[in-house]
């Protein structure tokens, strides 16, 4: 039997593993428990009979590893022939044990038969009831690794090390060296990894740097006595791989040669220094040669020299090959970043001015030297995307997801509502969204303004707060944590309780409590935590927030979907104004499954192009000089270079609350631009998704359209924390799987009833081809579209 299982490569990964246990699954289970055995222990009982009280879940099965040389595989077969749950066995003779503890597992994951694979120590340090719900945080987050943390356990200085080695991989974990986590094993290329010792999590993060990780904290067990895993020896192993995985990286990562990269930031650096030179003169000339400007004034005037200069010769000679978007849409995103920078350096040059004292010359000098670093690393990530494939960056995730499953020993790291008088307010701002919520509000949500309701009382179903929210001290790293009981959920930056920070209680009222930096960005209050709360509400009470455009036209209720930035509000506002349409939404709309759609008119984000669009004449010269610069920095290129900041180590949710409560959003209501009727509800019979290209019309299947219809609303969802939280939150009896599911069955119940079509056309005029779609014509039904008669 032993000469069955040899080893047939160097890590084991074809050993082919037996039958242990009576208990057989007639389909594979959906988790595989890997158990690495190296010594014999009394503790290998209990674990599997703690495992065995938890399969009452989802399927499981249990693949023991034998590594050991004192009869550790006899204890398990006893134990097997008892065991309720399916039990495997791998058996490693002496001369086959490469890769140590790591190679066990690999062998284990390459032999697991379950979609979720859970490596867990056999010495009962590790939880054995926790095992299966790692799996289950996984699926139902939509993450492809979870880790169980020692909760409370200063980092030791292996981890230490190893997050210095990768900071940009190994930084959100705060233990990515643990012995004790789930993988969803459909990520994992095997053939990717080479362990040595017992971090296999290392290498597997390391090695596949795109996987969505979450955390869940736990108290660990002492080890018993004269039992070590790790030793000098181990140690040694541990530097040497260290050592051996960043070579193998940089490699990778390595330009045309390996001076390459050198020769990369040499160059990045030359053009930079000659930046600087041109930031100096011009700051000399304004403030000290020809205008006496104030040192303030001259600086942001030379940064506007500086940085033109810069993008020109950085596009020209440092990112000389082929490079991402156009040349438009790089120098929107190089001159937001150097503005933001700008913002950051300002108050830094005042201090070194007027605080300390030093020169004016001088000081720019050391403050443009001091954001170089940054400069660099953001136009190669942010700009360029340049270091890692497209997929791997759009899957990283800075902000660390924590969740609680069992209480921890402080019950929370926000506060305490009732014990916190500022919370106690009354609530001024009152709205009522018919068939989703009713909210009450200490902040203006100019959003929700045609749902103003004042004769609501304080008993509102969602209730905004300012408080104090949050972690008290700085953070390395942002931070989303669900916990359990009662549900609630908090969000957490850098900047500690000057950040900005909210806590979503998910009671009976839902609470939501926002800190003061960030209720002074009501737009980014609205988007990015009251529009995600009230999406899943709605499903609760039998709707669905679609982000589409909506309006009635001829007495027809016309949908119109597209992705963001397309062309959806100027095709409306055409609609509205050349044909007579009535009003519903032009970006989301409450959705029946009957097909009937309630109006959500919020507020339009329009440009220039839209409103010469429309023939708009309604903004005064004021607020027209204003749109240029709203316009820039709330295109889909400001959100494409805020989206590609997000995945970097920043403070994201407070840089856009910034940015928003200093350049707002172009924002106005339809009734202002132009005169129309808002109708509360329509009927819906006729969909179209439009985009350019060339003109076509075609027929979409209900699969098609419910797919393009959860596609389009995704992307008005992609700015963080979304993705953080929504996997967090639990409305009543239903988690986020469920509210998704019933999300789909009530968007699969309305566009049974309504005809879906694709509209295509090489400009952007949709709004003529919709009205002669809609005529009824002899021979199916529907005329043909003119361009094809």
């Amino acid at each position: 039997m032993h000469e069955n299982t040899k080893k047939r490569s160097e890590v084991d990964p074809d050993v082919t593993p037996f039958d242990i246990s009576s208990a057989r699954e007639s389909q594979p289970p959906e988790i595989s428990v890997i158990i690495p055995v190296r010594t014999k222990t009394d503790d290998l009982a209990i674990v599997l009979q703690r495992l065995s009280e938890e399969n009452s879940g989802p399927s499981m099965e249990i693949l023991f590893v034998d590594d050991s040389d004192d009869g550790a595989r006899d204890v398990v077969l006893s134990l097997a022939a008892l065991s309720a749950v399916p039990i495997r066995l791998i058996l490693r003779e002496p001369g086959e044990r490469h890769g140590g503890l790591g190679g066990a597992v690999l062998a284990g994951l390459a032999q697991a038969r379950g979609t979720w694979a859970v490596v867990l120590d056999g010495d009962l340090r590790h939880p054995p009831a926790l095992a299966p719900q790692l799996a289950e945080i996984g699926r139902s987050r939509g993450v492809d690794v979870v880790i169980a943390t020692c909760r409370h356990v200063v980092p030791v200085l292996s981890t230490v090390i190893a997050k210095a080695v990768f900071p940009r991989r190994l930084g959100q974990p705060s233990d990515p060296l643990s012995g004790f986590f789930a993988v969803r094993r459909a990520t994992l290329d095997l053939d990717r990894l080479r362990p040595a010792g017992f971090k296999i999590l290392m290498e597997i993060l390391v090695r596949h740097p795109g996987l969505r990780i979450a955390e869940v904290p736990f108290g660990m067990e002492r080890r018993p006595a004269g039992r070590r895993k790790a030793s000098p020896r181990e140690g040694m192993t541990f530097v040497r791989h260290l050592v051996r995985l960043r070579t193998s990286l940089s490699s990778r990562q390595a330009t045309s040669s390996p001076k390459g990269r050198l020769l990369h930031a040499g160059a990045f650096g030359l053009v930079g220094l000659s930046g600087l030179v041109v930031n100096m003169a011009v700051l000399w000339l304004l403030y000290d040669h020809l205008l006496s400007l104030h040192y303030l004034v001259a600086a942001t005037l030379a940064t506007e020299a500086s940085t033109t200069w810069l993008f020109v010769l950085t596009d020209t000679l440092v990112y000389r090959g082929a490079k991402p978007g156009t040349m438009v849409s790089r120098a929107v995103r190089f001159f937001l970043l150097n503005h933001a920078l700008l913002a950051l350096r300002l108050p830094v040059l005042a201090l070194l001015v007027d605080g300390i004292g030093l020169g004016v010359l001088l000081s720019n000098a050391f403050t443009l030297g001091l954001l170089f670093l940054v400069r660099l690393l953001v136009a190669d990530w942010a700009i360029y995307g340049r270091g890692e494939p497209e997929a791997e960056q759009s899957a990283r995730e800075a902000t660390r997801v924590i969740v609680e499953v069992t209480p921890a020993p402080r019950v929370s790291v926000g506060i305490t509502l009732k014990r916190s008088p500022d919370l106690a307010r009354y609530l001024p701002y009152r709205y009522c969204i018919p068939g989703v919520a009713t909210i009450g509000s200490q902040v203006r949500l100019a959003e929700l303004e045609y749902f103003r309701a004042q004769w609501l009382d304080n008993d509102t179903e969602i209730q905004i707060r300012v408080g104090p929210a949050g972690r008290r001290h700085p953070l390395p790293r942002a931070v989303v944590t669900q916990l359990a009981c009662p549900p609630a959920i908090e969000y957490s930056e850098h900047l500690g309780r000057f950040g900005a920070n909210f806590r979503i209680s998910l009671g009976d009222p839902i609470e939501v409590v926002v800190s003061p930096s960030l209720a002074r960005s009501p737009h980014v209050v609205y988007t990015n935590i009251l529009e995600a709360l009230l999406r899943f509400v709605a499903v609760s009470r039998g709707a669905m927030l679609l982000h589409s455009a909506c309006l009635e036209l001829d007495g027809t209720g016309v949908l119109i979907s597209a992705k963001t930035d397309t062309g959806k509000t100027g095709t409306v506002l055409r609609l509205v104004r050349e044909r007579g349409a009535k009003f519903l939404s032009d970006d989301m709309i409450v959705l029946y499954p009957d097909g009937r759609a309630g109006c959500f008119p919020k507020p339009l984000t329009i440009s220039h192009h839209t409103l010469r669009a429309v023939q708009s004449d309604e903004l005064t010269r004021r607020e027209w000089r204003r749109l240029w610069l709203q316009s820039l920095l709330h295109s889909r290129t400001g959100r494409q270079f805020g989206l590609a900041l997000s995945h970097l180590n920043v403070p994201i949710m407070g840089a856009n609350a910034l940015t928003q409560r200093i350049v707002p959003p172009p924002k106005y209501a339809v009734d202002r631009l132009l005169p129309c009727e808002i109708l509360p509800e329509s009927r819906l019979t006729e969909l179209f998704v439009i985009e350019r290209g060339a003109y076509a019309v075609s027929d979409m299947s209900p699969e098609d359209a419910m797919s393009t219809l959860l596609s389009n609303t995704e992307d008005a969802y992609q700015f963080p924390p979304f993705r953080q939280l929504a996997p967090s939150i639990v409305i009543g009896e239903d988690d986020h799987l469920a509210l998704r599911e019933k999300e789909r069955q009530i968007l699969a119940a309305a566009v049974r009833r309504i005809r879906a079509r694709s509209l295509a056309t090489p400009g952007f005029s949709w709004a003529d081809e919709i009205p002669g779609l809609l005529v009824p014509g002899p021979a199916h039904g529907w005329l043909v579209p003119r361009r094809y008669a």
